[in-house]
C-alpha cells in the first residue's frame, strides 16, 4: 500500500477527527480511503446515468414493461 500525506486547515483536521471518533472508524486513513470509494462509486454511477441518458431508447415504459420487470424480479426471488 502507498503512503500520501495530506496537509489539512486545523478546522478540516478536527472534521475529520471528530467523523473518526463518531462514526467508528479506527483512523483518519479509513475515513478518508471511505469518501474516496464513495467518489469513485458516484463517479461510475453518474457515467451510467449519462450514457443512458445519451442512448436510444429501446422499448416503452409503459405498463407491460414494468409487468415484465415484476415478473423477472419474482421469477429470480422464487416468488
Amino acid at each position: 500500500m502507498s503512503t500520501m500525506n495530506i496537509s489539512l486547515p486545523d478546522a478540516l483536521k478536527s472534521f475529520v477527527d471528530d467523523q473518526v471518533s463518531q462514526r467508528g472508524y479506527g483512523t483518519s486513513s479509513e475515513y478518508v480511503r471511505e469518501l474516496i470509494r464513495k467518489d469513485q462509486d458516484r463517479q461510475q454511477l453518474r457515467g451510467l446515468l449519462l450514457a443512458g441518458a445519451a442512448s436510444a431508447p429501446d422499448s416503452a415504459a409503459d405498463a407491460a414493461y414494468f409487468a415484465g420487470l415484476r415478473a423477472r424480479v419474482a421469477e429470480q426471488t422464487g416468488q
